[in-house]
């Protein structure tokens, strides 16, 4: 079972969504306030619910190897994001204008975020890299993707769950079956591992040595 998310605004989702048992995600106080969980520690009761999500990472720009390497290390480092799985890397061939090959791979983590926290949270990883968005499909130092969070579709101005270009990019399912090849991605209904079928990989080649 998955929910649609659109613009009316997350609060109001969620608060509709609380009555179909989502509510241990989020705990509700009023109407106009959203309590986030917090961790739990040894001198506390509190059980958090956390968001299974994956996300697809990527450079072709400087030492793309490091730079990857450390992002995911501030990934780990954010507060409310726990690393769970990490997938090995892969070298692709560049998608539009003539450029670097890509290094490519897939991380799942565990957040106690809502999707347009943990989007506005990769942004800035992204500009500490020293991502620029300028040319569309242009290289870049770092790019980060959020794929999946839960079995949630949201569909707002800047932000779609699932990525809609996921289904289609072997550099992204290659790597994420590695790691999640039974997560169900919401949409078409199918596993990682079922897609990954349906894709031309012939691009995608395991970094020697990682």
């Amino acid at each position: 079972m998955f929910f649609r998310f659109n613009e009316l605004g997350f609060v109001k989702i969620l608060q509709d969504l609380s009555v179909f048992g989502i509510s241990k995600l989020l705990t509700f106080t009023e109407p106009s306030a959203i309590e986030y969980p917090q961790k739990q520690s040894e001198h506390s009761l509190q059980t958090v619910k956390r968001a299974k999500t994956a996300l697809a990472l990527g450079s072709n720009m400087g030492d793309s190897q490091a730079i990857l390497e450390a992002a995911i290390a501030t990934l780990a480092q954010t507060p409310g994001i726990f690393l769970e799985a990490r997938s090995h890397w892969y070298k692709t061939k560049a998608v539009g204008p003539p450029q670097p090959d890509y290094l490519n791979g897939c991380v799942t983590l565990q957040v106690e975020m809502l999707p347009q926290e943990l989007l506005e949270s990769l942004l800035q990883i992204e500009r500490q890299f020293g991502r620029v968005r300028q040319e569309r499909w242009g290289p870049r130092t770092l790019d980060l993707d959020l794929l999946l969070y839960d079995d949630f579709v949201v569909d707002t101005a800047n932000l779609q769950i699932p990525h809609p270009g996921m289904r289609d990019r072997a550099f992204v399912l290659v790597p994420l079956a590695e790691i999640a090849s039974d997560w169900v991605e919401p949409v078409s209904g199918r596993v990682i591992q079922e897609l990954l079928k349906e894709v031309d990989c012939s691009d995608v080649h395991l970094l020697v040595g990682n």
